[in-house]
């Protein structure tokens, strides 16, 4: 890897990214692997967000809206024009591609299978089975990808989660200004369940297993009938996939949604045999493995 040029860390500890990458991204299409100094620019930028010092998005606190940093996702996608293709090993298994695989896994369990590319932040305490973590994401400490889940680029996922086993979290890059997936902490993100396309799941939210979740999902409340924010599992509430009826020329059909079986008290843990109790109670057995155990939700 190219000598990187250092950045600088804001008031906050996240590090501020150098302007140089938005004139770089003025004359992208100029660029190529011969310039290095615009090489040390990008490797140090990405080197930032691959350290978990800069990150493509975050949730503000303050507005809760989701901020995009799109001078991060300007570095990313610059990465591609800059760096040759070269080759990486993992014990017998060679790659060869412009972006490497990450060698910060500190204090990650890591099982053989995982694979993290530079540019996506792991931090300590989270657990990998066989499973892929692209670049620009963010994998907060505690959290669980399971088997076959997949974490997009720039995906940003929160502490204590569970991405279960053949989890798609969609990944969005460009354009830079696009807000990518947003799974925060506490959340249980059921098998087989796809969330894409910069839709969010709150605070300690649970999709059942197979729900689908974009930014133009509709979202019901079953208690209420209420139609809530497209694109949103709501915080501290038990969702799965619905279908709701809607009429074409050819007859009526019906189009997928997310539905709110149920709210938690904010804070709760997440007791599957509990969960697996609320999803029979409304009669969505089928999600259950069979012999009714926990499998529905992992």
């Amino acid at each position: 890897m190219t000598e990187s040029v250092p950045v600088s860390l804001d008031p906050a500890g996240r590090a501020a990214l150098p302007d140089v990458i938005d004139e770089l991204w003025a004359r992208r299409a100029e660029l190529s692997p011969a310039d290095e100094q615009a090489r040390a620019a990008v490797v140090g930028a990405v080197d930032a967000i691959d350290a978990g010092q800069a990150r493509v998005a975050f949730v503000d606190r303050r507005t809760d809206q989701v901020v995009v940093d799109e001078r991060a996702k300007r570095a990313i996608l610059l990465a591609f024009r800059v760096l040759p293709m070269a080759r990486s090993e993992v014990g017998d298994f060679r790659y060869d591609d412009r972006v490497p695989l990450t060698t910060r896994l500190d204090g990650v369990r890591v099982l053989p299978g995982a694979i993290v590319r530079w540019g996506a932040y792991v931090a300590p305490g989270a657990v990998l089975m066989p499973s892929f973590v692209n670049v620009g994401a963010y994998v907060d400490t505690g959290t669980m990808v399971d088997t076959w889940a997949t974490v997009g680029s720039g995906a940003q996922i929160g502490k204590n989660v569970h991405l279960s086993g053949g989890v798609g979290i969609g990944g969005v890059l460009e354009p830079p200004n696009a807000v990518p997936v947003v799974v925060e902490d506490e959340a249980m993100i059921g098998s087989r369940c796809m969330v894409v396309g910069g839709a969010r799941v709150r605070q300690g939210a649970t999709l059942g297993a197979g729900a689908i979740l974009t930014p133009t999902t509709h979202v019901i409340d079953t208690e209420t009938g209420a139609e809530l924010p497209r694109g949103e599992a709501p915080a501290w509430s038990v969702c799965v996939g619905g279908t709701r009826p809607r009429n074409f020329p050819g007859g009526e059909f019906g189009l997928p949604c997310l539905l709110v079986l149920k709210r938690l008290p904010e804070g709760s843990r997440h007791d599957k045999s509990a969960l697996n109790a609320i999803l029979r109670d409304h009669g969505v057995d089928a999600l259950l493995a069979p012999g009714g155990g926990p499998g529905a939700l992992c």
